[in-house]
């Protein structure tokens, strides 16, 4: 899986998570919630993403490998 993909999929992962845990445990989650999403919204226009560049230095290969 390339490190796009990994990055979209956690991203996904982690509004469906705090989306849950603000209904359910504390609203305060939904901060967590509008974070993630700016963070998507600057990363489509600046292209830095946090995440990826963790991924990259943990070996993850950037292009799809088949």
């Amino acid at each position: 899986m390339s490190i796009d993909r990994i990055v979209l999929a956690f991203a996904g992962f982690m509004i469906l998570a705090s989306l849950l845990l603000g209904l359910y445990v504390s609203p305060y989650w939904f901060w967590f919630t509008a974070f993630v999403g700016a963070n998507l919204f600057q990363s489509a226009f600046t292209g830095f993403c946090p995440l990826a560049l963790i991924l990259r230095k943990l070996g993850v290969q950037s292009g799809a490998a088949f």
